[in-house]
């Protein structure tokens, strides 16, 4: 065995001791390549790197880099001029616009990459880190596609690299509190959960812009489009405003139901899903024609997925989704003028189980119980705090760069809230809504083509195991994305 072998495969601990003599009175690092994964010398920061750096990529940089406790090595945006500001915070840090060429330069450089452009490139940059060997951190939802997701949770183990997505609610001890309501027996058996927002906060369910508008010069649109299909650029799409359509974003679905969707997911110990239905707003242009604009998400929708009974919940579980503005009514446990979910009702859960209803607020904030007796329990104040929950969105970034540091086989890494494990098949299931969605206005034509019908329309059955719809095949198209070009998962 070399020399360089045999330092990986001592521990910590016996490197530290077999070293100790000759490091007195001196500072010493051990270069990375020598340690290996997983073992680096206690003076040694993460290096990391960040690509999508304007809006929520920038506070993820800045909540990862924890005031200067990790380096940023290298940011990379297609448009620098929204990645301004974190270039400026971060100056040592090199400038890309590229990750691929980012990777190919720099990558013995970095430990872990965290990835917060929008949803339809998510997958190819975190499976190009992955298949190097580097630590993910990726924005919900983590994928655009389920058949994504199960990639990205399967290369994350092979890879034996450690991976958290940006829900950051995960990491919120109201959380636990809710898990530990409810394996208590509190509110009982559920059979009906109810989830909602009021996204889209953004134009959605509009006709698809034709208007030619020039590229701005300090954007790549042939980067931002990447693995999608191609599209001239708009400021329609971008910035902000790409998750109202399909070919980058995943709707209302995909931006808040990774948030408001964890909170029974986690206290449910929900996997797969079996069935999904739906029901979309529709758009009228003109009188009586609505109008079916087959790129864009639409103005609001209803989803219903059902789960089968868990370890945990003994029953069979219907779950509905609410977005638009629209919303679950009242149910009798809840007082009249008590708001569900956020203080002004926007967004919420809410588990409604034989002996009481559990609810929540965005990120499990804010849970309560109320109970048939007429009782209603809140969080006491400081319980299930952490060392990490004072730290900005509940320390679920700097929880992931100390779990990067211990390695892959460590408690911090079991430790962490929303690994690929935990948040791929929640991904899937947030996806499979919009499957749903995107396949209610497909028609099927007669024998003879004088007539159609809507079969997206009816429920859909789910093999979880498979990734398939049964009984209407049309809808598989959208489980897996086809990419562009030579654009692949690596």
């Amino acid at each position: 065995m070399s020399t360089e072998n045999k330092l990986k495969d001592v521990t910590r601990r016996d490197f530290l001791q077999k070293t100790t003599a000759a490091a007195i009175g001196s500072f010493f690092i051990v270069p990375r390549h020598v340690l290996g994964k997983g073992f680096r010398a206690p003076s040694d920061k993460m290096n990391l790197a960040a690509v999508g750096i304007g809006s929520k990529g920038f506070s993820d940089i800045t909540n990862a880099w924890n005031k200067g406790a990790e380096n940023v090595v290298a940011l990379c945006d297609v448009d620098w001029a929204y990645g301004k500001k974190c270039f400026d915070k971060f100056p040592d840090a090199k400038k890309y616009k590229d990750f691929r060429v980012m990777l190919d330069e720099m990558g013995k450089d970095i430990d872990g990459l965290i990835v917060s452009t929008p949803d339809h490139t998510h997958a190819v940059i975190a499976s190009a880190a992955i298949s190097r060997g580097k630590h993910v951190y990726v924005q919900k939802p983590m994928t655009h596609s389920i058949n994504e997701a199960r990639y990205l949770t399967e290369a994350a183990r092979k890879h034996k690299v450690v991976s958290q997505m940006g829900n950051q609610g995960a990491s919120n001890p109201a959380q636990q509190q809710m898990v530990e309501w409810f394996k208590k027996g509190v509110i009982g058996t559920v059979k009906e959960v109810d989830v909602w927002t009021n996204r889209p906060i953004w134009p959605q369910g509009i006709p698809v812009p034709t208007q030619k508008s020039e590229v701005p010069s300090t954007l790549d649109w042939d980067l931002y489009v990447g693995p999608a299909d191609w599209v001239d650029y708009s400021p329609a799409y971008h910035p902000f405003k790409w998750h109202g359509w399909w070919n980058f974003g995943t709707g209302a679905l995909g931006d808040m139901g990774c948030h408001l969707i964890d909170s029974p997911f986690r206290v449910l110990g929900l996997g797969y899903p079996t069935e999904v239905e739906c029901s979309v707003g529709a758009v009228f242009l003109k009188d009586w024609t609505p109008e079916y604009i087959p790129e864009g998400c639409p103005p609001s929708s209803r989803v219903q997925i059902k789960f089968p009974a868990t370890k945990i919940n003994k029953s069979e579980m219907t779950m509905t989704w609410h977005d638009g503005g629209l919303r679950p009514f009242h149910p009798d446990l809840i007082p009249a003028d008590d708001a569900l979910g956020e203080p002004d009702s926007s967004n919420g859960a809410m588990l409604i189980g034989d002996k009481g209803v559990m609810m929540c607020a965005t990120y499990g904030k804010d849970p309560k119980v109320y109970l048939k007796s007429g009782e209603k329990l809140t969080m006491p104040k400081g319980a299930f705090e952490t060392k990490y929950t004072s730290l900005p969105e509940f320390g679920h970034h700097v929880a992931w760069t100390d779990a990067c540091k211990a390695g892959f086989d460590s408690k911090e890494h079991k430790a962490l809230t929303s690994t690929f494990d935990y948040s791929g098949p929640l991904t899937e299931t947030v996806i499979m809504g919009n499957l749903a969605i995107r396949s209610y206005n497909l028609r099927k034509a007669s024998a003879d083509g004088k007539n159609f019908t809507f079969p997206g329309r009816k429920k859909l059955l789910w093999d979880g195991k498979s990734m398939k719809v049964t009984n209407f095949d049309e809808a598989n198209q959208y489980v897996t994305r086809k990419y562009r070009g030579d654009w692949k998962l690596s």
